[in-house]
Protein backbone atom coordinates (compact mmCIF):
# COMPACT_ATOMS: atom_id res chain seq x y z
CA UNK A 1 0.00 0.00 0.00
CA UNK A 2 1.55 3.31 -1.07
CA UNK A 3 1.43 6.54 0.90
CA UNK A 4 -1.66 7.98 -0.83
CA UNK A 5 -3.59 4.75 -0.21
CA UNK A 6 -2.57 4.80 3.47
CA UNK A 7 -3.73 8.41 3.85
CA UNK A 8 -7.02 7.60 2.10
CA UNK A 9 -7.59 4.69 4.50
CA UNK A 10 -6.77 6.85 7.54
CA UNK A 11 -9.17 9.55 6.36
CA UNK A 12 -11.92 6.94 6.09
CA UNK A 13 -11.13 5.75 9.62
CA UNK A 14 -11.42 9.29 10.97
CA UNK A 15 -14.84 9.55 9.31
CA UNK A 16 -16.00 6.32 10.95
CA UNK A 17 -14.64 7.33 14.35
CA UNK A 18 -16.48 10.65 14.24
CA UNK A 19 -19.79 9.06 15.25
CA UNK A 20 -20.63 10.01 18.87
CA UNK A 21 -20.67 6.41 20.05
CA UNK A 22 -17.25 5.59 18.64
CA UNK A 23 -15.74 8.83 19.85
CA UNK A 24 -16.85 8.33 23.44
CA UNK A 25 -15.90 4.66 23.57
CA UNK A 26 -12.42 4.92 22.11
CA UNK A 27 -11.08 8.31 23.15
CA UNK A 28 -7.30 8.70 23.55
CA UNK A 29 -6.06 11.47 25.86
CA UNK A 30 -4.60 14.47 24.00
CA UNK A 31 -6.07 13.36 20.64
CA UNK A 32 -8.90 15.15 18.84
CA UNK A 33 -10.32 14.05 15.51
CA UNK A 34 -10.65 16.59 12.68
CA UNK A 35 -13.28 16.17 9.99
CA UNK A 36 -15.09 18.53 7.60
CA UNK A 37 -16.94 17.91 4.34
CA UNK A 38 -17.47 21.54 3.35
CA UNK A 39 -15.02 24.39 2.72
CA UNK A 40 -14.46 27.27 5.11
CA UNK A 41 -13.40 30.72 3.94
CA UNK A 42 -10.44 32.49 5.51
CA UNK A 43 -11.51 33.28 9.06
CA UNK A 44 -9.88 33.98 12.44
CA UNK A 45 -9.25 30.90 14.58
CA UNK A 46 -7.57 30.20 17.90
CA UNK A 47 -5.45 27.04 18.10
CA UNK A 48 -4.06 25.66 21.33
CA UNK A 49 -0.53 24.27 21.49
CA UNK A 50 -0.39 21.03 19.56
CA UNK A 51 0.18 19.31 16.24
CA UNK A 52 -2.28 19.19 13.33
CA UNK A 53 -1.87 16.18 11.04
CA UNK A 54 -4.12 15.85 8.01
CA UNK A 55 -4.64 12.71 5.95
CA UNK A 56 -6.97 14.24 3.38
CA UNK A 57 -8.03 17.74 2.41
CA UNK A 58 -5.91 20.79 3.14
CA UNK A 59 -5.76 23.97 5.16
CA UNK A 60 -3.92 27.24 4.71
CA UNK A 61 -2.93 29.32 7.71
CA UNK A 62 -2.14 33.04 7.63
CA UNK A 63 -0.11 34.70 10.37
CA UNK A 64 1.03 38.20 9.53
CA UNK A 65 2.96 37.97 6.27
CA UNK A 66 3.62 34.24 6.68
CA UNK A 67 1.49 31.58 4.96
CA UNK A 68 1.44 27.96 6.13
CA UNK A 69 0.11 25.10 4.02
CA UNK A 70 -0.72 21.87 5.78
CA UNK A 71 -2.10 18.75 4.16
CA UNK A 72 -1.33 15.03 3.84
CA UNK A 73 2.36 15.82 3.28
CA UNK A 74 2.98 18.58 5.86
CA UNK A 75 1.88 18.98 9.47
CA UNK A 76 1.39 22.18 11.45
CA UNK A 77 2.66 22.65 15.00
CA UNK A 78 1.93 25.39 17.52
CA UNK A 79 3.95 25.71 20.70
CA UNK A 80 1.76 28.44 22.24
CA UNK A 81 -1.98 29.24 21.97
CA UNK A 82 -2.10 31.35 18.85
CA UNK A 83 -4.79 33.35 17.03
CA UNK A 84 -4.36 33.39 13.26
CA UNK A 85 -6.49 33.07 10.13
CA UNK A 86 -7.28 29.76 8.50
CA UNK A 87 -8.86 28.61 5.24
CA UNK A 88 -10.22 25.07 4.84
CA UNK A 89 -10.47 23.20 1.53
CA UNK A 90 -12.92 20.30 1.77
CA UNK A 91 -15.97 18.82 0.02
CA UNK A 92 -18.22 15.74 0.37
CA UNK A 93 -16.13 14.09 -2.35
CA UNK A 94 -12.83 15.21 -0.80
CA UNK A 95 -13.43 15.68 2.95
CA UNK A 96 -10.88 17.09 5.33
CA UNK A 97 -9.78 14.43 7.82
CA UNK A 98 -6.98 14.31 10.36
CA UNK A 99 -6.04 14.47 14.02
CA UNK A 100 -4.92 17.13 16.49
CA UNK A 101 -2.34 16.07 19.10
CA UNK A 102 -2.30 18.29 22.18
CA UNK A 103 1.24 18.66 23.54
CA UNK A 104 1.31 18.08 27.28
CA UNK A 105 4.39 19.72 28.82
CA UNK A 106 4.79 17.14 31.60
CA UNK A 107 4.65 14.24 29.14
CA UNK A 108 7.08 16.06 26.88
CA UNK A 109 9.48 16.54 29.79
CA UNK A 110 9.23 12.84 30.61
CA UNK A 111 10.07 11.97 27.00
CA UNK A 112 13.07 14.32 27.03
CA UNK A 113 14.32 12.71 30.25
CA UNK A 114 14.28 9.32 28.51
CA UNK A 115 16.22 10.78 25.57
CA UNK A 116 18.74 12.21 28.03
CA UNK A 117 22.08 13.47 26.77
CA UNK A 118 22.20 11.26 23.69
CA UNK A 119 24.77 12.75 21.33
CA UNK A 120 22.50 12.26 18.29
CA UNK A 121 19.87 14.59 19.79
CA UNK A 122 20.87 18.23 19.65
CA UNK A 123 18.04 20.47 18.34
CA UNK A 124 18.43 24.21 18.69
CA UNK A 125 15.54 25.93 20.53
CA UNK A 126 13.28 27.90 18.17
CA UNK A 127 11.47 31.01 19.36
CA UNK A 128 8.56 31.26 16.91
CA UNK A 129 5.19 29.89 18.06
CA UNK A 130 4.08 28.23 14.80
CA UNK A 131 5.93 25.81 12.51
CA UNK A 132 5.31 23.50 9.56
CA UNK A 133 7.31 20.46 8.46
CA UNK A 134 7.09 17.34 6.30
CA UNK A 135 4.97 14.47 7.61
CA UNK A 136 7.47 11.61 7.75
CA UNK A 137 6.83 7.93 7.05
CA UNK A 138 7.54 7.18 10.74
CA UNK A 139 4.90 9.68 11.91
CA UNK A 140 2.39 8.37 9.37
CA UNK A 141 3.01 4.78 10.48
CA UNK A 142 2.47 5.72 14.15
CA UNK A 143 -0.70 7.65 13.20
CA UNK A 144 -1.97 4.57 11.36
CA UNK A 145 -1.52 2.43 14.48
CA UNK A 146 -3.06 5.17 16.66
CA UNK A 147 -6.26 5.23 14.61
CA UNK A 148 -6.39 1.43 14.58
CA UNK A 149 -6.44 1.24 18.39
CA UNK A 150 -9.13 3.92 18.63
CA UNK A 151 -11.68 1.41 17.38
CA UNK A 152 -11.22 -0.64 20.56
CA UNK A 153 -11.69 1.10 23.95
CA UNK A 154 -9.19 -1.04 25.88
CA UNK A 155 -6.55 -0.71 23.17
CA UNK A 156 -7.18 3.03 23.03
CA UNK A 157 -6.79 3.44 26.78
CA UNK A 158 -3.67 1.27 27.15
CA UNK A 159 -1.82 1.69 23.85
CA UNK A 160 -3.05 5.09 22.66
CA UNK A 161 -0.91 7.26 25.00
CA UNK A 162 2.22 5.33 24.00
CA UNK A 163 1.51 5.95 20.32
CA UNK A 164 1.01 9.68 20.97
CA UNK A 165 4.36 9.63 22.79
CA UNK A 166 5.96 7.90 19.79
CA UNK A 167 4.66 10.59 17.45
CA UNK A 168 6.04 13.34 19.72
CA UNK A 169 9.38 11.52 19.67
CA UNK A 170 9.50 11.66 15.87
CA UNK A 171 8.61 15.36 15.92
CA UNK A 172 11.43 15.96 18.42
CA UNK A 173 13.89 14.30 16.05
CA UNK A 174 12.72 16.39 13.08
CA UNK A 175 13.03 20.05 12.06
CA UNK A 176 10.42 21.11 14.64
CA UNK A 177 12.27 19.42 17.50
CA UNK A 178 13.83 22.68 18.64
CA UNK A 179 10.39 24.27 18.94
CA UNK A 180 9.18 21.45 21.19
CA UNK A 181 12.36 21.71 23.22
CA UNK A 182 11.75 25.44 23.73
CA UNK A 183 8.38 24.64 25.32
CA UNK A 184 10.02 23.05 28.35
CA UNK A 185 13.32 24.95 28.42
CA UNK A 186 13.54 27.39 31.31
CA UNK A 187 15.22 30.78 31.52
CA UNK A 188 14.85 31.46 27.81
CA UNK A 189 13.08 34.35 26.14
CA UNK A 190 10.54 31.91 24.69
CA UNK A 191 9.76 30.52 28.16
CA UNK A 192 9.27 34.04 29.50
CA UNK A 193 6.79 34.87 26.72
CA UNK A 194 5.07 31.50 27.21
CA UNK A 195 4.63 32.43 30.87
CA UNK A 196 2.99 35.72 29.87
CA UNK A 197 0.69 33.85 27.47
CA UNK A 198 -0.37 31.48 30.26
CA UNK A 199 -1.15 34.56 32.39
CA UNK A 200 -3.35 35.92 29.61
CA UNK A 201 -5.01 32.54 29.13
CA UNK A 202 -5.98 32.26 32.81
CA UNK A 203 -6.74 35.95 33.51
CA UNK A 204 -7.86 37.37 30.16
CA UNK A 205 -10.86 39.11 31.75
CA UNK A 206 -8.62 41.07 34.13
CA UNK A 207 -7.23 44.54 33.46
CA UNK A 208 -3.90 43.33 32.05
CA UNK A 209 -1.43 45.99 30.92
CA UNK A 210 1.73 45.49 28.88
CA UNK A 211 3.73 46.95 31.78
CA UNK A 212 2.27 44.38 34.19
CA UNK A 213 2.90 41.43 31.87
CA UNK A 214 6.46 42.60 31.16
CA UNK A 215 7.29 43.03 34.84
CA UNK A 216 5.92 39.57 35.71
CA UNK A 217 8.40 37.93 33.32
CA UNK A 218 11.28 40.25 34.28
CA UNK A 219 11.55 42.06 30.96
CA UNK A 220 11.59 45.71 30.03
CA UNK A 221 8.54 46.85 28.08
CA UNK A 222 10.55 47.25 24.86
CA UNK A 223 12.18 43.81 25.19
CA UNK A 224 8.80 42.27 26.03
CA UNK A 225 7.22 43.80 22.91
CA UNK A 226 10.08 42.57 20.72
CA UNK A 227 10.13 39.01 22.06
CA UNK A 228 6.34 38.74 22.21
CA UNK A 229 6.08 39.58 18.52
CA UNK A 230 8.89 37.13 17.68
CA UNK A 231 6.84 34.30 19.23
CA UNK A 232 3.29 35.27 18.25
CA UNK A 233 3.76 37.62 15.24
CA UNK A 234 1.50 40.15 16.96
CA UNK A 235 1.63 42.72 19.75
CA UNK A 236 0.64 41.91 23.37
CA UNK A 237 -2.45 44.13 23.27
CA UNK A 238 -3.61 42.73 19.91
CA UNK A 239 -3.09 39.19 21.20
CA UNK A 240 -5.13 39.95 24.33
CA UNK A 241 -7.92 41.48 22.25
CA UNK A 242 -7.98 38.47 19.89
CA UNK A 243 -8.00 36.05 22.81
CA UNK A 244 -10.93 37.85 24.47
CA UNK A 245 -12.92 37.91 21.23
CA UNK A 246 -12.40 34.18 20.67
CA UNK A 247 -13.41 33.42 24.25
CA UNK A 248 -16.53 35.58 23.89
CA UNK A 249 -17.45 33.79 20.67
CA UNK A 250 -17.04 30.43 22.44
CA UNK A 251 -19.30 31.59 25.29
CA UNK A 252 -21.93 32.69 22.78
CA UNK A 253 -21.85 29.45 20.79
CA UNK A 254 -21.25 26.83 23.49
CA UNK A 255 -22.98 28.39 26.48
CA UNK A 256 -25.61 30.38 24.61
CA UNK A 257 -24.71 33.71 26.20
CA UNK A 258 -25.97 36.91 24.62
CA UNK A 259 -23.34 39.26 23.22
CA UNK A 260 -23.57 41.74 26.11
CA UNK A 261 -23.13 39.00 28.72
CA UNK A 262 -20.23 37.42 26.83
CA UNK A 263 -18.58 40.83 26.47
CA UNK A 264 -18.66 41.46 30.22
CA UNK A 265 -17.45 37.93 30.97
CA UNK A 266 -14.27 38.42 28.93
CA UNK A 267 -13.44 41.86 30.28
CA UNK A 268 -15.20 44.40 28.05
CA UNK A 269 -16.83 47.33 29.83
CA UNK A 270 -18.67 48.56 26.74
CA UNK A 271 -21.00 46.25 24.79
CA UNK A 272 -20.93 48.62 21.79
CA UNK A 273 -17.12 48.55 21.70
CA UNK A 274 -17.24 44.75 21.88
CA UNK A 275 -19.68 44.62 18.95
CA UNK A 276 -17.51 46.92 16.85
CA UNK A 277 -14.34 44.94 17.53
CA UNK A 278 -16.12 41.60 17.05
CA UNK A 279 -17.34 42.67 13.58
CA UNK A 280 -13.95 44.09 12.67
CA UNK A 281 -12.26 40.82 13.67
CA UNK A 282 -14.75 38.14 12.52
CA UNK A 283 -16.41 40.07 9.71
CA UNK A 284 -19.95 39.74 11.15
CA UNK A 285 -21.75 41.18 14.17
CA UNK A 286 -22.28 39.11 17.34
CA UNK A 287 -26.00 38.96 16.53
CA UNK A 288 -25.30 37.66 13.03
CA UNK A 289 -22.93 35.07 14.50
CA UNK A 290 -25.61 33.82 16.91
CA UNK A 291 -28.16 33.66 14.08
CA UNK A 292 -25.75 31.74 11.86
CA UNK A 293 -24.95 29.36 14.71
CA UNK A 294 -28.62 28.82 15.52
CA UNK A 295 -29.41 28.01 11.89
CA UNK A 296 -26.48 25.58 11.65
CA UNK A 297 -27.21 23.95 15.03
CA UNK A 298 -24.01 25.18 16.67
CA UNK A 299 -25.80 27.28 19.31
CA UNK A 300 -26.15 25.02 22.31
CA UNK A 301 -28.65 26.96 24.43
CA UNK A 302 -30.12 30.40 24.84
CA UNK A 303 -29.69 32.51 28.01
Amino acid sequence: MDRSEICHRLAQQVGRLMTPCRQSQAAVPDVTLIYADSPSARTPVMYQQGIVILFRGRKTGYLGDTVFHYNATRYLMLTVPLPFECETFASPQEPLAGIFLRVDNLKLQDLLMDIGDDSSFHPQPLSRGIHSADLTEEMLCAAERLLDVMFHPLDARVLGPQLVREMLYYVLLGPCGGALLAMVSRQTQFSQIARALRRIESHYADNLSVELLASEVNMSVSAFHHNFKAVTSTSPLQYLKSYRLHQARTLMLHEGLKASAAAMRVGYESASQFSREFKRYFGITPGEERLRARQSGELMSVR
